[in-house]
Order: structure tokens, then sequence, then C-alpha cells
């Protein structure tokens, strides 16, 4: 088969097929036609060449603006070596040989220009291969079938952070000033560890979060209330990530010095791999003599690692290295201070504009105050304190008629004034508000995701009255599914550090005593 003229005929292959998935009876002049090309919709496709032809047409549909990689999967010489290299389960040598032909072709710099990540774009492909090989019935049953005939999408964020990543970036405006020094340490360096430091609410996270949306690099978001920040459990996902993404072999066992050679030994001329991982200062970690996350001291060639912690002291830093390049950009730093207030705006002015849940009530809420945009923006920039946590409880709460008894001028200020002040108007410090501070206590105490059912027992109170105390937090809580139950912790570490300071005022210090008291008692009432 002459695969660069079935690229040619694609546009109507998949027109016919469209046909063919409702009416295949009523067209069997298509079929033939199909057939013509190796593309039996009525057969298993058995010969490579028919598996391959399938799995063009697939990839087709599923990523038609990738015309450059379609074209270049129709070369003869491509197919021959993807196969050969597919089923010798040599993903990465054909990753070589093909980059090798697209130079031969003179067509790297187009590669470059459309942005299009070879190594990415073949595991799309490879995986649409693996589909249709595993095809037992006809063609047209599959494209029959609704749910066969979509290709799982190919995803590079681990599953188990891709809704973090997708929630974090959603509003993302700006820090450009940081994205350059970090693409500038790694054109200096061969490799290198660089650093983001920031206090609570600046932004780190959701840094961390757009660097791996826009360049698909292996990640680890350490989490403390899901229990989510050991060194083994990171160990765990990024061995696998990079087995995954680098198509290592015999590397499920290997330590991570071990995994990141094997992967600087495989990566192309002009790749580099950038593993970020966020919230060091969220680790829990028995060995102080090693590095946080037993992080390496040295790193091969094209490796690096972007890290984003919380403010330290310098015994607590913890990132021991033997001659490995370390840069750090502190968020803090009056240098940054214009820049940072630049992207505040350009976030508040998101909001007012064009964000689609709140935009209609910001402005509603500013014109009947007969407040001018752009003093808005300015007021509530400087309230903010250049932390993005305050504007993302802040400007939602405007928008929802939380502040309609307030001035603009006596918005808290910073985000330590905003929990505070958003506890004392919820009634918190009064006698009635008790059960709901013990319920938020709990979630600080156990420190783990937990199910209501289980908060319920260790006050005594019935389940639904507990659900009524969690949906007037959700927008402080995240909820997931833990052995198919409904568990809840604390979202944001800044909101969980702020409860955790309640201990030390004397109002709370009992409650946070008769919390720990009521957990020991639940838990020895469960072991009996």
């Amino acid at each position: 088969m002459i695969f660069t003229e079935l690229i040619g005929q694609l546009p109507k292959i998949a027109d016919a097929l469209g046909q063919l998935r409702t009416q295949a009876q009523n067209y069997p002049n298509l079929i033939k036609e199909l057939q013509k090309w190796g593309l039996d919709p009525t057969q298993p496709p058995e010969n490579p060449d028919a598996i391959y032809a399938w799995s063009i047409v697939k990839y087709y549909q599923e990523f038609q603006g990738m015309q450059l990689m379609i074209d270049l999967l129709g070369e003869d010489e491509i197919k021959k070596t993807f196969v050969e290299k597919y089923n010798a389960n040599d993903l990465a040598k054909f990753l070589k040989l093909a980059k090798d032909f697209i130079i031969r072709r003179g067509l790297w710099r187009e590669f470059g220009e459309k942005k299009l990540d070879l190594r990415a774009e073949i595991q799309k492909f490879s995986s649409v291969y693996t589909q249709v090989t595993k095809w037992t019935k006809s063609p047209l049953q599959v494209l029959s079938d609704p749910d066969s005939t979509k290709i799982s999408e190919y995803s590079p964020y681990p599953k188990e952070f891709q809704a973090l990543i997708q929630n974090k970036i959603e509003s993302f405006r700006g820090r450009e000033f940081v994205f350059k020094q970090i693409q500038q340490f790694i054109d200096r360096n061969s490799n290198g560890y660089f650093t983001i430091v920031g206090d609570a609410g600046m932004g780190k996270s959701t840094i961390a979060a757009k660097f791996i949306w826009d360049h698909k690099f292996p990640c680890y978001f350490n989490i403390r209330s899901e229990g989510r920040n050991k060194p083994e459990l990171f160990l765990e996902s990024i061995r696998q990530q990079l087995i995954n993404r680098y198509w290592l072999q015999n590397a499920k066992d290997d330590n991570l010095q071990t995994l990141l050679q094997k992967v600087s030994d495989n990566l192309l001329d002009d790749e580099r791999l950038v593993i970020v991982v966020d919230a060091l200062d969220e680790v829990e970690q028995e060995d102080r003599d090693k590095n946080l996350l037993n992080l390496p001291t040295t790193l091969p060639n094209k490796v690096y690692f972007l890290l984003t912690r919380r403010p330290y002291i310098a015994d607590n830093k913890r990132l021991y290295t033997q001659g490995v390049p370390e840069e750090e950009l502190d968020l803090r730093n009056p240098e940054y201070g214009d820049l940072s207030r630049q992207d505040i705006e350009n976030y508040i002015w998101f909001f007012i504009q064009e964000n689609p849940k709140f935009k209609d009530s910001l402005r509603k809420w500013i014109e009947e105050r007969q407040i001018a945009a752009f003093t808005f923006v300015e007021q509530v920039a400087e309230k903010s304190e250049n932390n993005f946590m305050y504007l993302y409880h802040l400007l939602p709460g405007i928008a929802q008629g939380e502040y309609n008894d307030l001035s603009l001028e006596k918005f808290p200020k910073g985000l330590k004034e905003y929990y505070q002040t958003h506890w004392r108007r919820m009634g918190m410090d009064t006698e009635p508000k008790e059960k709901m501070v013990i319920i938020l206590f709990i979630l600080v105490e156990i420190s783990t995701p937990i199910p209501c059912e289980m908060m319920a027992k260790i006050t005594n109170q019935d389940e639904y009255e507990v659900e009524k105390v969690l949906d007037q937090w959700v927008e402080y809580l995240k909820d997931q599914k833990v052995d198919k139950k409904t568990c809840y912790s604390i979202y944001h570490t800044s909101f969980l550090d702020f409860l955790k300071g309640k201990r030390d005022l004397k109002k709370t210090r009992k409650l946070f005593d008769e919390v720990n008291q009521k957990i020991a008692e639940y838990f020895i009432r469960e072991m009996a």
C-alpha cells in the first residue's frame, strides 16, 4: 500500500466512515471503495498494513490539527520503522529515527514553528495503534459502538493531579517574569535546581501548574491534607511518569538517580527534562540527613528540577548538592513587587470583564456603589497585598453578595485578615457555632480525608447536620472518593494554617482539647 496516497484521501475516507456508521447497508459501493485502500470495514484488521492504515484514519479523526504528523506517518519509511520498533518495544529508538527522517527532509524547523511535540505525538499515535491491534470486531462494528469510537484521550499529566492542574490554570494571568527566569536558568546551565519561594497564596502552585500545562513535564504536588507528601509516594509517581513518557525499559524498581540517567541518555539533542515538584514545605520525612524527597545531590545533563516552597530557615532547606547549579526566585522580593501588582490587577480585571460566572455580579456591585472600575481594581489590589489566594476567596464572595454590607474601604487587608474577617462574619466565635468549629477542627487534627459518617460519629451528631456544616464551608474543603465514600479535607494549606493558629487563642483552645478527646474516644470505640 502507498500510504502517502492514503493521506491524501483521509477527508474523503472520514466522510465515508461517517455515513457507514449509521447506514452501512445503503452504501455497498463505499465499502468497496474503502477496501481498495485496505480499509475493510466489514472485517477485523489482520495484516500489518491494514492495522497501520486504520490507525492513521483513527489518528486523523482524533487529531486533525496535526497535519505535519499525519503526513509523516504516511511515509513508507516511517511506517516500516514504526511497526518494527513498536513490535520490538523500542519507541525511544523510533523517536530518534523519526527525527532524523524529518531533518533529512528539511522539515524540522516547520515542526518547531508549529510547536509540535514529536515525542507526544508518537505517544498518541502508538496508543491509537495499540487500540486498533486489539480490535476483535470489524471496524464498522467498532464505529457503530459509541463506547468504542473515541480513542482514550492522551494525557501527559498524571491522573492524580490532572484536575488540580486544570483548576489552577483556569483563571491564570501573568507571571511572565517568573517563566522568563526559569527559561534563562535552563538555557545557562546543563542541569540544575530552580526554586520558587513565596508566602501562602502568592501563586506558587499555580505557577507550577501553568508551567506543567504548557510544557507537559512530569510533576508531583505535595498535599499534606491528603497524605500525599512522602518520599516513597513521590518516587512511585515520578517513576511511572518517566517510564510512560520516555519508554524506559526494566525500570520499575529503579531509584530516582538511575531513572534520571536513563532519561538523560535517551533525550533528543534539543530536549530537556524538567521535573516540577510543588510545596516542598509540606513534605513529611523522618530522615533529616537526606534531601527532602531524597532528591539527588547530582543531576545528569539536560535534567532539571523546578521546586516551589514557602520561606524557610537555612536548617530546613535540605537540598544538599555537589556542583549542581542552584537558583532561587523569591516572590516576596521588592524587585518583583510592581510586576506582581500588575499581575494581581490583571487577575481582577479578568474577573470583572471575562469570568463567565462572576463578571455580571461584580459589575453590578461596583455600579450600585458608583465606584469606577479602575478604582475598584486599584483598591482591591492594594488590599490583597499581592496575594492571589485573597482574591480567589474575596472576588467570588463579593459576586455572591457576602460583602453587600461592607464598603470597599472596610474590606479585610491581606489573606490572614480575610480569614479572620470571614470567621467572625460567620459567627464562629459565638457559642451556637461551636459544633461547626468542632467539625472544622476535626479536619485539622485528623489531617487526612475522612467521610461525613466518621465526623458524625466523633461529634455524636446526625450525618445530615454535619453535611449542612460542610456545605457552609464548601469553598475551603476538598471532597474526593476514598473506597467509594466521599471524604473531606481542608483544601488550601493557608486556611489549614489559619485554623491551626486558633489553638493559641484561649477561647478555642478548649475546643481543640475537646476535639482531640472526641477523636480518641471514637477510635477506642472502633477498636473495641
